[in-house]
């Protein structure tokens, strides 16, 4: 739980197929202005914590490097496989109302979007995804930046905090703001209204 090093984490911002309620998966959608906005938020949340030089990891996925562009500026990172979103299988690229409609025998109403990415018939499935975020996460040897996507986070924060799988899905998945996970714990940077 609480051996990792302290982690800053920023989903992407929103993009049109988040939007449109479309599954995204390991598929491509570009920022919306509102998710540029989002990024730029987490630009001003990020530049007191970018003065220490901490090194920053980026999914490869193009919302996430968008981001990534936006929130770090002209910071170095490095892009990182293993921070890709969840490969949701043969649902990628559908609405998640047809999806649920669709399937109820797999997805009952209180299916939480993990779970609904995770059962996704030819799908990543919850355990490849759970590995590959806790390798990542045991590579760490410092305070980092991690710049990807909303379901990893769930499960990288779950991971942290020692949820089990079930209530992970049940996490906050906010843009424009910066998880901040130290110490078996969470606190959420954002900001002013």
């Amino acid at each position: 739980m609480s051996d990792y090093p302290k982690i800053w984490f920023l989903r992407h911002g929103e993009t049109e197929w988040n939007a449109e309620r479309r599954i995204q998966g390991q598929l491509e959608s570009k920022l919306t202005p509102r998710g540029i906005g989002h990024a730029e938020a987490q630009a001003r949340l990020m530049a007191p914590i970018l003065k220490a030089d901490p090194p920053c990891f980026v999914s490869p996925l193009g919302r996430a490097q968008q981001t990534a562009q936006i929130a770090l500026g002209a910071r170095a990172y490095v892009t990182d496989p293993r921070l890709a979103e969840a490969h949701a299988g043969d649902w990628q690229g559908l609405l998640h109302a047809d999806v649920r409609r669709d399937h109820p025998e797999l997805l009952p109403p209180e299916t939480t979007a993990l779970d609904l990415f995770l059962k996704a018939p030819g799908g990543e499935g919850f355990a490849v995804f759970h590995d590959r975020i806790l390798a990542f996460m045991r590579d760490l040897t410092e305070p980092s930046v991690v710049v990807a996507h909303g379901l990893l986070g769930q499960v990288m924060r779950g991971l942290i905090l020692g949820l089990p799988h079930e209530e992970m899905g049940t996490l906050s998945n906010e843009q424009a703001c910066v998880y901040v996970l130290e110490n078996g714990s969470e606190t959420v940077l954002r900001e002013a209204a």
